[in-house]
C-alpha cells in the first residue's frame, strides 16, 4: 500500500513537473550561458512595488549612445510564467548596441488577472522615469519592447478602455516593438488563457486592438513566418488599426522564425541568422535619427 502510494506520488509529481516544463526554459538557459558580460553593468532586483515579482533588472551599456535611449522589455509566457533572468541575452544583445537595458518582472495568472501584470509595467516605467538620476540612465528616449504576452501588456498599457493607471512619460516614449503579440482574440474560448482574464468581461473591452487612439509614437510589429501559437492576424490587426487611428506603424514577418526563435534569434549567438534584430535597429536608427 506504501510503495503504491510513493508510486502515485511520483507520477503526481512527475505530471506537474511536465506541466510547468517549457522549452524556451532550456533554449533560454543555453543562451544566457553564451553571453559576455563586458558590454554591460548589471543593476539586479530593483524593486519598483512591494511585490515579490515587482522588479526588474538594469543593464546599463559600458559604451552608450549618445542619445542614451533605453529599452524596457517586457516577457512572454501566456501572463503566467517567465521571468527576467530567462531574458539576459536580450538584453546583453542590445547593451552591446549602446542601449541602456530594463528587462522586468510582473505578477502572473492565475493569481493576478488584467488589467494587474499591466498596470505593473506602468508602474515599472513610472519608478524608472523617477529615479532615472540614481540609476544613472534616461527616459528621454524610451522604447518599449515585449514577446507575446509582454507586447500585449505593453499595448494594453498604452491602449486601454479604461485605464486605472498611464505613463508619466508619455512623450519621452519613442517606439513600441511588439514581437509576436497577442492584440485581437477571444480568450473565452481557451482554457489555458481564461485564468489570465477576468471571464466576466468580455474580450472586446480588454482587446488594446478596440482602443487604439493617435499618439506620437513609432510602432514596429513584427511576426513569426513560423508561429504556430500566436495567430499573425493579431499584428496585422493591431497595425491596420494603429495607421487607421493615424498612427505610424510598420509590419514585417520574419523569415523562418517561430514563435520561440523570435525571440531566441535576439540573441548576439544568432542574430546573424535571423533579420529580427537587423529590422528592430534598422527602424530605430530611423525613430531616434
Amino acid at each position: 500500500m506504501i510503495k503504491r502510494q510513493r508510486i502515485t506520488t511520483r507520477i503526481k509529481h512527475a505530471r506537474q513537473a511536465w506541466k510547468n516544463f517549457r522549452v524556451y526554459e532550456v533554449v533560454s538557459h543555453r543562451l544566457n550561458q553564451s553571453i559576455g558580460t563586458s558590454h554591460f553593468a548589471l543593476t539586479a532586483n530593483v524593486a519598483y512595488g512591494q511585490h515579490e515579482r515587482q522588479n526588474f533588472d538594469l543593464y546599463r551599456a559600458v559604451s552608450p549612445r549618445k542619445d542614451r535611449a533605453l529599452m524596457v522589455f517586457v516577457h512572454g509566457g501566456t501572463w503566467a510564467r517567465g521571468d527576467k533572468s530567462d531574458y539576459a541575452f536580450v538584453a546583453e544583445s542590445f547593451a552591446k548596441e549602446g542601449f541602456d537595458v530594463v528587462v522586468l518582472n510582473y505578477r502572473l495568472a492565475p493569481q493576478h488577472k488584467f488589467p494587474e501584470y499591466v498596470d505593473d509595467l506602468i508602474h515599472a516605467v513610472n519608478y524608472v522615469h523617477s529615479q532615472q538620476q540614481a540609476l544613472s540612465i534616461s527616459t528621454e528616449n524610451l522604447i518599449l519592447m515585449g514577446h507575446s504576452a509582454g507586447a500585449f501588456n505593453i499595448m494594453s498599457a498604452l491602449y486601454a478602455q479604461a485605464p486605472d493607471y498611464t505613463f508619466n512619460c508619455m512623450s519621452q516614449i519613442k517606439a513600441v516593438i511588439g514581437l509576436a503579440g497577442p492584440y485581437h482574440f477571444n480568450y473565452a474560448n481557451d482554457a489555458n488563457l481564461q485564468q489570465a482574464f477576468p471571464l466576466e468581461q468580455h474580450y472586446k473591452q480588454v482587446m488594446p486592438y478596440y482602443y487604439v487612439k493617435k499618439n506620437n509614437i513609432q510602432h514596429l510589429l513584427l511576426i513569426a513566418e513560423l508561429d504556430l501559437i500566436v495567430a499573425s492576424h493579431n499584428s496585422k490587426d493591431m497595425h491596420y488599426a494603429l495607421c487607421r487611428a493615424g498612427n505610424e506603424s510598420t509590419f514585417e514577418r520574419v523569415p523562418y522564425a517561430g514563435h520561440i526563435s523570435l525571440v531566441g534569434s535576439l540573441s548576439s549567438r544568432f542574430s546573424d541568422y535571423f533579420a529580427t534584430k537587423r529590422l528592430i535597429l534598422s527602424y530605430l536608427a530611423k525613430v531616434l535619427n
